[in-house]
Order: C-alpha cells, then structure tokens, then sequence
C-alpha cells in the first residue's frame, strides 16, 4: 500500500478558511440579470435517468409530491421533463426514429403527447402541469433540442412573428446532431430565425416554464450563434426561464461565452452509474473551478443514484451499480464543487440511505454557501478539493481516493484547528493534521473550524 503525504503551509489553511472568494467578473452587456435567476446551484429532479424519453404525466407528478413532501424544505425544487415528451410512440433503450408520431402546432412549435401527459388536451400545453407543480411550492422545467422540426421544414409552416416567413427559409444542414433526427439547425442569419426562438420561449413562459435545458448545443460543436438567440428569446418573453446548455463537453475556449449566455452547462457527456464516468468528470472539472458562482455553473451532469432505468435509454431497469463508497464520493464532489444537484432516480422508490444523501443539512449548506472552490491538489489519485464559508469562516475539504485501490493520506492543518466529518457528524477534535486510510473511490469530507 502506497501512501501520500500531502502537507500545506500554515498560511495556505489561513486562506482557507478566513478568505473570501473573489468573484469572477464578466460583462453582462444586454442580457440583464439572467444570473440573478440562479444564485445558487440549481436542484431538482430530472426524468432522464429513469424514464428516458418515456415518461408520463402521472410519473412526473408523484415526483413533484415526494420532492414536495420530503425534499422541498432541504432547497430541492425542479421537477424537469426530459427528452421528446412530443412523440406519442417513443420508446426505452434508445428512440423511436422509425416512425416517430410527433405533435406540433400550426407555427411549427412541437407540443406535448396528450396520450402521454392528458393535461395537455385542447392545446394546453404543459399549463396544468407546470400549474400542479407550482402549487406544490415547486418549479417547473423541460428538456428541448436546438433547431426547428424537420416536418415543419417540410411542411413549411409559418414562423410565427413573421410576415409571411415560413420554416423552410429559415434552416440549414450545418452540424446537424448525429444521434437524433428530428431537428434541422437554425440559421442565425436569416430573417425569421430569432422570431422562431421567440414564438417557442413567449409559449414556453405561458406555459409556466422556470427552466429549460437545451440538448446538442454544446458539443460536438460549440452553437454559438443559437445559444445567442435563445438567450435573446429567453430574455424577451417576460418571464425568467433559467438556461442550462447540454451535453458536453463544453470547450473551455468558451466558458466566456457560456457564462454570459447560460445559467448551467454541462462538462461531460452522460454521467451514468459507472465509477469511470464519475472519475472521468473530476478530471474534466479541473479547468472549470474559476467559473463556478455569479448565478452560472458547470454542471456535473445527473445524479444517477436511486431506482434507475425502469424505462431508460440505458440499460436495464435498476438500483444503481455505485458502490455505496462511490455514491458518497460523487455526492461529496458534486457539492464541494457546487455543480447543480438534478436527481435522475426515480425519487417514490428511494430507500433510506438514498433520501440520506440528499438531505444532510451540513452538505447542502456547503453546496449553497461554498466560495473560493479551488483544487488543492491531486497526486497520485488522492483529490483534493477546498473551499469556505464567507459567512461562518469555515473551510470545507474533501479528500477522493480516484485509485482502484486502498490509499493513506496525511494533510497538515498548519495549526490546531476544530474539524468535524460532515456526512455523519462526527466530531475529530481540534487536531493540527487529518490523516487516514481511503478504501478504492471512498471519500472524507471534512469542516474545519478555527
């Protein structure tokens, strides 16, 4: 067994825990306080991980009522339809892309499956299952796919907005996305494409709609030009619709970009319950840490603990395949690094360790105070990652064992200080140095007090 010494001056853990953060500083220019919209991470649940593109209104509403009976009081509040909820026939372990029945309006504006979600019956819309949600104290959010329908194209359906502009005028075949077909790309360029994107966000705001994640416009190709117009359609449509651009990986050349246009973008590609994808995003993030806070975030994904893929795009119906170590080791990351938190299990089916992970107090605060959020260092597989509390002084410090095997570490406080281990609440001491033995992808998450 290998062991790691990792010592840090004494003015290192001054900084630690008595700094306060400064805030990265980007010019908003014309798109008003979106960022106000989100001042801390986002948390919710996300029909993904467990429903694919599948899901039903029935499943989305036992949700909201398990979030809003046992999950709203910790600052739990999104429920977000994903995928595809305009196809009448789609299916688990991929997508239907056969014959796909998909419902749209007569502006070429897709619109939910009523055999799927009832409340949508008489052109509704999502209305009464935003209403249903907001009356439990929760908000509302759905899942689109940049561009506009193939068979509006085909159909040349008018844009809404327009004088006459009809869909066919307004699309190319530029960077179409590989893995799913129903939509061409908008073309900033041409007359009617920010009408296009104003119709969709004026209908989404009447519908009560607080958030929207917007899939394929951050990789394989960075979409600059429709994640302008979407922030200007989101902008203008009068209600404050939080943005979150997926999948990754976003490319670092743009997080100037991404973080005065959306609220949240995704890192990675999927995160499903592997511990490599978990592995993989800890190293991806290393590039993302200055951009953490101000109402934007890099996102880490979905959590994809609980009860999973009882109809999902990937593999089978299950509990996750995270070792319990593993399911502590991607919660302690997701919050020190204050990504925003979107539950992809099905939250009915969750057991008492499962509801555990997602309601420790000390946690939650750490994930919605946290500032300064920096790596300390990651040698030799051992991660470690800090950050404070501006407001009660405290330092926060999580230590990762990323190795397939067992692992010491020894971190020097630079003095005596208070610490106490936050998931369980156990009291150290006041100690001048952490040490201890990490089994394979386990983790300790410590606050240190003056």
């Amino acid at each position: 067994m290998k062991k790691i010494s990792i010592l840090i001056a004494a003015a290192v853990l001054v900084a630690l825990t008595s700094c306060t953060s400064t805030p990265k500083t980007v010019e908003v220019q014309h798109f008003g306080d979106f960022r106000d919209w989100s001042p801390t991470p986002p948390m919710g649940w996300n029909s993904w991980d467990c429903y694919g593109p599948t899901v039903v209104e029935s499943e989305v509403k036992a949700n909201a009522d398990y979030m809003a009976e046992k999950l709203a009081k910790y600052g739990w509040e999104y429920i977000v339809v994903d995928i595809r909820w305009f196809v009448e026939n789609d299916k688990a372990g991929g997508y239907n892309q056969t014959d796909p029945r998909y419902v749209i309006d007569e502006w070429g504006r897709y619109q939910p499956a009523v055999n799927r979600f009832p409340s949508a019956a008489d052109g509704k819309g999502f209305k009464e299952l935003a209403d249903y949600v907001h009356d439990k104290g929760l908000k509302f959010g759905i899942h689109i796919m940049r561009g506009i329908p193939r068979i509006a194209v085909d159909a040349k359906m008018p844009v809404k907005g327009t004088d006459g502009i009809t869909a066919d005028q307004i699309y190319n075949l530029d960077h179409l996305c590989m893995w799913l077909y129903d939509n061409y790309t908008v073309d900033a360029t041409k007359p009617g494409a920010q009408e296009y994107y104003n119709s969709l966000f004026d209908m989404y705001a009447d519908w009560g709609v607080d958030y929207i994640k917007i899939d394929d416009l951050s990789a394989p190709f960075y979409h600059k030009d429709e994640i302008e117009l979407i922030r200007k359609a989101i902008d203008q449509c009068g209600r404050p619709i939080v943005l979150s651009t997926s999948p990754g990986a976003t490319p670092v050349a743009a997080a100037e970009h991404v973080s005065t246009h959306a609220n949240l973008w995704r890192m990675v590609n999927d995160v499903w319950d592997l511990w490599r994808d978990v592995n993989h995003l800890m190293r991806v993030a290393k590039d993302w840490y200055p951009y953490i806070g101000d109402g934007t975030w890099p996102d880490c994904d979905m959590i994809p603990l609980g009860h999973i893929s009882i109809r999902g795009e990937r593999g089978a119906e299950r509990d996750t395949r995270l070792t319990k170590d593993e399911q502590y080791s991607l919660m302690t990351f997701f919050t020190i690094f204050r990504s925003p938190l979107m539950f992809g299990g099905d939250l009915p089916s969750n057991d008492d360790f499962t509801l555990s992970l997602l309601t420790n107090e000390e946690v939650l605060k750490m994930h919605r105070e946290g500032t300064n959020v920096h790596e300390v260092s990651d040698e030799d597989g051992i991660l470690i990652v800090s950050s404070n509390n501006s407001v009660t002084g405290d330092a926060y410090l999580a230590i990762l064992n990323r190795n397939n095997e067992e692992k010491d570490f020894k971190f020097s406080l630079g003095g005596r200080h208070k610490v106490v281990t936050i998931w369980d609440g156990e009291k150290v001491g006041r100690v001048r140095e952490l040490s201890g033995t990490l089994a394979p992808h386990a983790s300790v998450l410590y606050k240190i007090s003056r």
